[in-house]
């Protein structure tokens, strides 16, 4: 596809990215899925849409906050923007002790990117506040853990602008939970990318979709922990729990396991189901059509740029 006045174009591991005039963006989310840092060989039918869709009731519902990058969605998997310049961090927040946060401490480290985690916590219990734990952003492999005082010493961001995304975050943060809450669910942790035009700040990329953020269900949530049983979780990370269980977790030497069509079936299922949980509104299917959709895709970029 090429689109009016468009300067570049990069192939992320789900996203196609064209820039216009380096002044817009036009992000297409392809079906592909990625897990363990690999793209799996078979498209998850309208994965795409569920992500773009998601992330475009968030953004909406956010502008309140913090401006965003978000112009028009003139296809269910597409969205129009402006091009920022993208800080080379991102804002990883979390309200519960589980993940990455839970493996650091049941090792006994009781520091994760410089915050201090408080004795006495079960896996998935509540922080007391949520919790700002950085990573820079790799652009290819893993991205690292970095504490607040790395970023500013090191000059990757000012101190006053820092300052700015944390409460840009944590104010995100807080209304993605009272948004989930009221959809029956506990927002556990997500990440938040940032950039700027100028002097202005911009929230960018997808938020509070599964494949960025991890939800439990708030229903049986105290009973569970109680007995200590694993919290029910609305998120990708099925995913990847079907990997492991067939042996994969992208390791060197190791196979991604066959995905019949029955598995490409029923991972598409749980991710409509994410979407009508998670939004509160019905899925509606979008399919492809490449004719028609780039067609609307080229006449939505003439009419921001005439």
């Amino acid at each position: 596809m090429h689109l009016p006045e468009q300067t570049n174009f990069y192939k992320g591991k789900v996203r196609d990215v064209y820039t216009i005039a380096d002044k817009y963006m036009v992000m297409v989310v392809s079906d592909r899925i990625s897990a363990f840092d690999i793209v799996l060989p078979r498209p998850i039918p309208y994965k795409g849409q569920v992500l773009n869709q998601i992330a475009a009731q968030f953004l909406n519902a956010t502008r309140d906050i913090v401006p965003n990058w978000m112009i028009s969605v003139p296809l269910p998997n597409a969205t129009i923007g402006y091009k920022c310049e993208t800080y080379p961090v991102e804002m990883v927040v979390r309200g519960n002790l589980t993940g990455h946060a839970w493996r650091t401490y049941k090792t006994g480290k009781r520091e994760l990117c410089g915050v201090e985690l408080p004795e006495g916590l079960k896996e998935n219990d509540f922080f007391p506040k949520p919790i700002i734990t950085p990573t820079t952003k790799a652009h290819e492999g893993h991205d690292e853990d970095i504490s607040r005082e790395e970023i500013i010493s090191s000059g990757l961001i000012s101190q006053k602008e820092y300052e700015q995304l944390e409460q840009y975050t944590l104010a995100l943060f807080d209304r993605g939970r009272e948004m989930a809450r009221d959809r029956g669910l506990i927002l556990v942790d997500t990440k938040y990318e940032f950039g700027k035009i100028g002097d202005t700040i911009y929230l960018i990329d997808e938020i509070h979709t599964p494949d960025s953020s991890r939800y439990f269900y708030l229903e049986g949530y105290e009973e569970r922990q109680r007995r200590g049983e694993q919290q029910r979780q609305l998120s990708k990370e099925f995913v990847r729990e079907w990997l492991m269980d067939n042996g994969f977790q992208g390791k060197e030497g190791q196979h991604v396991p066959d995905m019949t069509e029955e598995v490409v079936g029923q991972i598409s299922e749980r991710y409509i189901e994410l979407f009508e949980v998670v939004t509160g509104r019905t899925f509606v299917k979008h399919d492809v059509n490449k004719k028609e959709d780039e067609k609307k895709l080229i006449e939505a970029v003439e009419a921001l740029i005439a």
